[in-house]
């Protein structure tokens, strides 16, 4: 078990010092290789060997994974499954349900001499990417999303109003799920996750007026809207297990740290890569008023984005000057990781 007893000196706090050096080292990482997508970002600090030996580990588990998702939101009602299961086509990464079975294995070896998972670290597996992708079908409406995953975005598919009950329905379902482990401490975990995603959708659609607390801010919001999920299913996975409570508190950080890293490299690839790579459309951030990683490192620079980050980049040009900005600290970083 010492790949997750190795997390157990990691800082339970994601200070912003340590989130701005990461948005540094990444960006200049990106640039030098030319990424151009999450994979590929990874591939350029982690061996593929190592990604495919993970991916290996847990296929069965994800597969199994998959049917079991369209199982439990199945309806009487032949347009509800086949909106609620829209997103479950198996084309996504899979990347939460198979961080979660990676922990819960490892967690397992570690105290109960067996690497296979526990049904009940199985349904947390199921109800994080329940979770994830009922989160994308509330994300869509908010964001008037046009496509996602190279197709049509659910909402432009059958329209507001059902996509948001089907929405409510992934989450209902996953909550019945959830239940049947009739343990008290995973449940109340894994509920954190849903009030996580509300608060942070809140303070998504704030802006801050103070140019001292944006990153707290943003890193807060990318914790609640994306790091819960895998921080408190981690949790609960390595809850199962019984480890010790310091294998359970490293598990928790573990999750955080990844989900955090996860985030802000799909913040920057919003800036660097194509629509065609992301599935959806570049350059969304901008354009839906958010002020993520890239935004907030430029602003250091180029002090002229902090009322373009206020108002929302909502007047006129807005969107293309602060891209201009962008492009500028971008272009020094890619000649900076040549020197």
């Amino acid at each position: 078990m010492a790949c997750v007893g190795g997390f157990a000196g990691v800082s339970r706090q994601f200070q912003c010092s340590a989130a701005k050096e990461l948005v540094y080292g990444t960006l200049k990482s990106s640039f030098r290789r030319g990424c151009s997508s999450k994979a590929t970002v990874l591939k350029s600090s982690i061996p593929f060997e190592r990604i495919h030996q993970c991916q290996e580990i847990v296929t069965r588990d994800i597969k199994r994974l998959h049917g079991t998702i369209r199982e439990e939101i199945t309806s009487g009602l032949s347009n509800l499954s086949e909106i609620s299961q829209y997103y479950v086509d198996g084309k996504g990464k899979s990347l939460r349900p198979m961080i979660v079975c990676l922990m819960a294995r490892a967690c397992n070896q570690h105290t109960l001499n067996r690497s296979c998972l526990l049904e009940e670290q199985f349904t947390v597996g199921v109800v994080s990417e329940m979770i994830h992708t009922a989160s994308l079908v509330h994300d869509d409406v908010i964001d008037e999303a046009d496509c996602r995953r190279g197709k049509p975005a659910i909402n432009r598919k059958w329209g507001e109003k059902l996509t948001i009950v089907a929405g409510d329905y992934i989450l209902a379902r996953c909550t019945l799920a959830l239940s049947r482990t009739q343990h008290p401490e995973v449940i109340e975990l894994l509920s954190r996750i849903i009030e996580d995603l509300v608060h942070g959708e809140f303070m998504q659609l704030g802006s801050r007026e103070q140019t001292t607390d944006r990153f707290a801010h943003y890193i807060e919001k990318s914790f609640r809207k994306t790091a819960s999920l895998l921080a408190h299913c981690c949790q609960a996975v390595a809850l199962l297990a019984t480890p010790p409570a310091e294998i359970q508190q490293a598990a928790y950080a573990f999750g955080r740290h990844a989900g955090l890293a996860f985030q802000i490299i799909d913040d920057i690839l919003d800036f660097i890569s194509t629509s065609d790579t992301l599935g959806k459309p570049a350059a969304s951030d901008l354009r839906l008023g958010l002020a993520t990683a890239p935004v907030l490192f430029a602003a250091e620079e180029f002090p002229e984005l902090n009322p373009m980050i206020v108002r929302r980049f909502s007047q006129a040009g807005d969107v293309e000057r602060a891209q201009d900005l962008i492009s500028k600290v971008n272009s020094s970083l890619s000649l900076s990781s040549l020197s």
